[in-house]
């Protein structure tokens, strides 16, 4: 079984997803689809057709859902004042500040600052404390981030 790493966080979202599929969405396509047989011939029934791949998409989820919990592994913070996993880290960039979510790679989330630890910035910042200055690597040649605070 392969090992997903992430963080507490992440994983009651991912079982939310679950509970949510399982006790709204599944028995909501389920009635869909019991009214559109109900109409009669279903070879020409869009609703039925769109219920059916609905549901497909449903079940597709809740197996992929189910595989990503079991193999979850909630990661624990490293040294106190160290970025980990879970670390929330102000970062400061030439005359910019950024705020990220050190999370696993199934959470990130770039755009919402949630970037993973395996991602340059992320595998950059991991094990560094609040004053180190870490160099990424990008297209541009290295940029250099200075970590003003960890929470």
């Amino acid at each position: 079984m392969v090992k997903i790493i992430m963080t507490q966080t992440g994983l009651e979202k991912l079982k939310d997803e679950l509970a949510e599929l399982k006790t709204q969405k599944r028995p909501s396509v389920i009635a869909r689809i019991k009214a559109a047989r109900e109409l009669g011939d279903l070879s020409e029934n869009a609703d039925y057709q769109d219920a059916r791949e609905e549901q497909a998409f449903i079940e597709g989820r809740i197996q992929e859902l189910e595989a990503m919990i079991k193999g979850a592994e909630v990661a624990h913070s490293g040294k106190k004042g160290e970025v980990a996993l879970g670390s929330k880290v102000t970062v400061a960039v030439a005359s910019a500040s950024y705020d990220f979510t050190i999370v696993g790679p199934n959470e990130s989330d770039p755009s919402s600052g949630m970037i993973s630890h395996e991602s340059p910035i992320g595998s950059a910042l991991m094990g560094h404390g609040a004053g180190d200055r870490v160099g990424v690597k990008t297209p541009d040649g290295v940029v250099e981030y200075k970590i003003t605070k960890i929470a």
